[in-house]
């Protein structure tokens, strides 16, 4: 426990020092300093009439200590879009992240119900590859439950796009056509 306390106090430090408190700024405590981490974003491209998932790399900050707080600025990161116009997006506009958990048995992320609006069953696939591909970044393996409003989601729009829980890369490539890049 003094271990944690001495490194949590030790990395307070060295932001402080690297970025000193102007008057009247409030002083941040381990938990808020962030550090900046290189991850994945997953976008889409279209080749033809084939989807293809595509990796990009970016720079976020977060909270060193708190996993499901990468993940969680990693999924926000895609909610945002794309900034380079050569990829898209098969999430709908709106689509927010209302929780992400790391427990035993995986990634669990809640999405708000925009995310089951629109699209054929290419833009279910790809949206699904999205979340999954973006939020198993530094898990491939890792296992996610994703979930709307706090209920499992089963079923994907109006063409009923079945949704196995939990999802991983290796069951998603079985399952759907699209390809990663």
């Amino acid at each position: 426990m003094l271990a944690v306390i001495g490194l949590a106090s030790a990395t307070t430090a060295a932001w402080l020092t690297l970025n000193p408190p102007r008057p009247g700024d409030p002083v941040p405590n381990s938990a808020q300093v962030a550090q900046q981490q290189e991850t994945q974003i997953f976008w889409v491209k279209n080749e033809g009439d084939t989807l293809i998932l595509v990796p990009s790399t970016v720079r976020i900050n977060t909270p060193a200590t708190r996993p499901e707080l990468f993940i969680q600025s990693r999924l926000e990161r895609l909610l945002a879009g794309p900034a380079n116009q050569d990829v898209t997006t098969g999430i709908p506009e709106n689509t927010r992240v209302n929780w992400v958990e790391v427990k035993a048995d995986g990634i669990h992320v809640d999405l708000s119900p925009e995310f089951t609006k629109g699209g054929g069953s290419a833009s279910m696939q790809a949206r699904l590859g999205q979340v999954l591909y973006t939020a198993t970044a530094s898990d491939p393996k890792a296992p996610v439950w994703i979930s709307i409003g706090g209920e499992p989601l089963r079923v994907l729009g109006g063409e009923g796009l079945e949704v196995t829980q939990p999802m991983t890369r290796q069951n998603f490539q079985r399952a759907f056509a699209l390809r990663i890049q």
